[in-house]
């Protein structure tokens, strides 16, 4: 069974002379990629979580790392060793550390780096307008108009009311966080959390502030001018700093993210930075040739179709598409679908002047399809 499993380096993506640290680093990336509650129901993502910890296992232990380079996967067979959760011995690895960090990730705590009572960056809002397919395309200005937060004039952002302050929350004992045990896949591991009474301030508010309730800010209503840049696409954000939650004990303001949301245009799609269309083409014009004008991003266009163009013929219009997001200058490309129609409804005139046409078309082999005769076609 051992042959079948890969290489631990491989699986870690480090070489094999990589040191204690990029070891560390590969892995802690690869378990916060894939660690199940990042997945939930992803059985791929939980079969790679196990196998880059069974490498990590054995690769951060010296011993263990030495016993793998000399002997590979035969070094623990029958020994209990890395063939799974159940009987391998991670003593050696530094799991409390790596664990601590995915866990915070994962629910809001960060392992014994958070600190209790400094300054805290406000959390980011998020919104969303709708924009035009045209909007998006060139870029425009909009105004959104949504509640902010601001620091609360009367208690200052203490949440207190006035000759009053707040005391030691008693829960935390004024640290602003509490320990507590999560099950994992290696049994209990035990992480910080920011503590649920004070909110991380490690202060509780006795006698709130009449004006701001206690929460030491008071909302109100804002306008706030949106750039949107030319060549965004639907569901891409704009962040706009400081215009966010703000922050505790003198911490930055959040940030505010506006989500765009394109409406669907009637003659235009859009794939990334390439505009595609459908074009109707007289059959006369597609046998004949002659000018028919195509609908861009930028006005109307004249173009001049090919005789004997064929329905599904594709015409590329270059620096018609949609800008770069990065740089307006650049521009992609649009992609247009000549079909060529047939009528529906002819007069009687009309119809007999297609019998001549048939007529004069008898005998005719279609173009590459051995002997023809000489007619409206060459």
């Amino acid at each position: 069974m051992a042959e079948s499993k890969r290489d631990y380096y491989e699986v870690l993506g480090v070489p094999k002379d990589a040191d204690e640290a990029a070891i560390k680093k590969a892995y802690r990336n690869l378990a916060k990629k894939y660690h199940p509650d990042a997945n939930p129901g992803d059985k791929v993502a939980e079969e790679k979580f196990k196998e880059a910890t069974e490498a990590y296992g054995v690769l951060s232990d010296q011993d263990k790392r030495r016993q793998y380079d000399q002997f590979g996967h035969a070094a623990f067979d029958g020994t209990g060793g890395p063939g799974g959760f159940g009987g391998f011995d991670f003593s050696g690895a530094d799991m409390g550390d790596i664990f601590g960090d995915i866990f915070g990730d994962l629910f809001g705590g960060r392992a014994g780096r958070s600190r209790s009572n400094g300054p805290m960056r406000g959390a980011n809002v998020r919104t969303g307008i709708r924009i035009t397919f045209e909007e998006a395309i060139f870029g425009c200005q909009k105004e959104i108009e949504l509640s902010l937060k601001d620091e609360c004039p009367k208690c200052h952002g203490t949440g207190a009311k006035p000759g009053t302050s707040p005391t030691t929350c008693p829960k935390c004992n004024g640290k602003g966080k509490i320990v507590y045990t999560q099950q994992s896949f290696f049994g209990q591991v035990q992480n910080v959390q920011t503590c649920p009474d004070c909110q991380g301030t490690g202060k509780i508010v006795k006698e709130k502030c009449p004006d701001c309730y206690g929460t030491g800010y008071i909302s109100s209503r804002k306008k706030i001018q949106v750039t949107v840049p030319p060549g965004i696409d639907n569901g891409q954000s704009i962040r706009i700093a400081g215009k966010g939650e703000p922050g505790s004990n003198g911490g930055e303001r959040g940030d505010l993210l506006v989500e765009m949301t394109v409406s669907r245009h009637p003659v235009f799609k859009r794939q990334e930075t390439t505009i595609f269309s459908t074009v109707p083409v007289s059959f006369a014009t597609a046998a004949l040739g002659g000018p028919i004008r195509i609908k861009t991003v930028d006005g109307e266009i004249e173009y001049e179709v090919k005789a004997g163009t064929q329905t599904d013929t594709k015409v590329r219009l270059r620096g018609k598409g949609v800008p770069a997001l990065r740089n307006k200058n650049i521009r992609g490309d649009h992609y247009v679908t000549l079909v060529v129609t047939v009528p529906e409804k002819l007069t009687e005139e009309q119809k007999e002047a297609l019998k001549a046409f048939d007529d004069a078309m008898k005998g005719i082999a279609p173009e590459g399809g051995g002997k023809k005769k000489r007619g409206l076609f060459k």
